[in-house]
Order: structure tokens, then sequence, then C-alpha cells
């Protein structure tokens, strides 16, 4: 694993981030999520480049369901972005919302969620937002199988996050969240952010 010495060595001039998407939502929370990870939460303002590979974004049918499925996309994703660019960046991110099914009570509830997968210079992490619940109203009637498909808005005016919340939460920044979580857990016991401790924020 990459010490902490060996790190600001090689960032403290920023950090170059190759995002496989070309929309401003994502590119946008991305940044976020690096910013509050480096700015807020070590203290350091090091410059973020993030920069838009569309050609890297796969268009597909509606959501992915369920987490394993989500994961396995937006990782697909990240390593294809870091396959195609090679050394040229030093990290490499990939984002997608993706459908969960929890079953309590005879009843099926269901939930939508962003996921961020980084590939960087010590390892890779994986990080989460929020979940929130499909309303019954928009799930009822629909198998499991047709649920990607059957769910609007996933792609345009703004996301499926932001029509449930009344733009409360948007795919901006949930996808902040994940980014900032997927630092976190890729710098766990290497950067500690110990300016969030002291300042009394968790």
């Amino acid at each position: 694993m990459m010490k902490v010495e060996e790190f600001w060595r090689r960032f403290q001039s920023g950090v170059a981030v190759a995002v496989a998407s070309g929309m401003a939502e994502t590119l946008l929370g991305v940044r976020e999520g690096f910013l509050r990870f480096f700015h807020d939460g070590l203290d350091r303002a090091i410059p973020v480049a993030v920069v838009s590979h569309p050609e890297n974004q796969v268009e597909h049918g509606g959501l992915p369901y369920g987490d394993r499925a989500t994961l396995e996309l937006t990782r697909s994703h990240a390593e294809a972005l870091r396959g195609s660019l090679g050394d040229a960046y030093d990290f490499y991110v990939a984002c997608e919302g993706g459908i969960h099914g929890v079953e309590l009570g005879g009843e099926s509830r269901f939930f939508i969620r962003s996921w961020t997968v980084i590939l960087g210079p010590a390892n890779e992490g994986w990080g989460g937002s929020g979940s929130l619940q499909l309303p019954t109203r928009l799930v009822e009637g629909i198998s499991q199988g047709d649920l990607p498909a059957a769910i609007p808005g996933t792609r345009r005016r703004g996301g499926m996050i932001q029509s449930i919340t009344g733009g409360l939460e948007t795919r901006r920044t949930a996808v902040a969240l994940a980014t900032m979580n997927a630092l976190c857990s890729m710098f766990y016991g290497s950067l500690e952010p110990r300016a969030v401790r002291r300042r009394g924020l968790v």
C-alpha cells in the first residue's frame, strides 16, 4: 500500500481524474466528492482536475438490478477507462445508479442509489450514496425482471432521485457522496481525515 509520504510527494501539485461519463451532473458530483475528501477531510487544498471521457460511457436500457450487478457494471467501466488511457491519469472513476430490493413481511420494497468505483495509485475504492425507496405506486404490479426498464427518468430530467425528492437530492449530490465514500475506503489506514475529526463532524 502507498505510504502517506509517497502519496503527497506524487500529488502535492494536484490530481487528475478521468471519469467515464459525459453528464455534467456526474462530473460535478465526482469533483465535489474529491474536494470534500482532500480539502475538507485532509485539509489539503490540492487542485483537482476532472476530465470527461464520454466515449467510455456505455448506454444501457434502464437501471441494473441488485448491488452486485450494479457494482460489476461500474467496475467494468472504470477498468475499461484505465485500460484505454493507461497512466495518463491518477484516478479512473465510473458511476452508476442501480436498484436493489428487500423482502420484509412478505412484501417487496425497492430502493435506488448511486455507486462509484475508483481505481487509483494505491488500490481501488467502492462507495455508495444513501438509498431512496421507490414509491409503491411506481412499482406496484411490476415484476422484478421488468423493474429496471420500467423506472422512468434515469438518464434524463435529472434522474429518478431528483424526481422523487423534488430536487432535495440530485444525481450530483448522490454521486458526490458515493465518490467521497469510495475515497475514504480506498485510503483508509493510509490517509487519515484528521481535520474532520478535529472539527467534530464525525
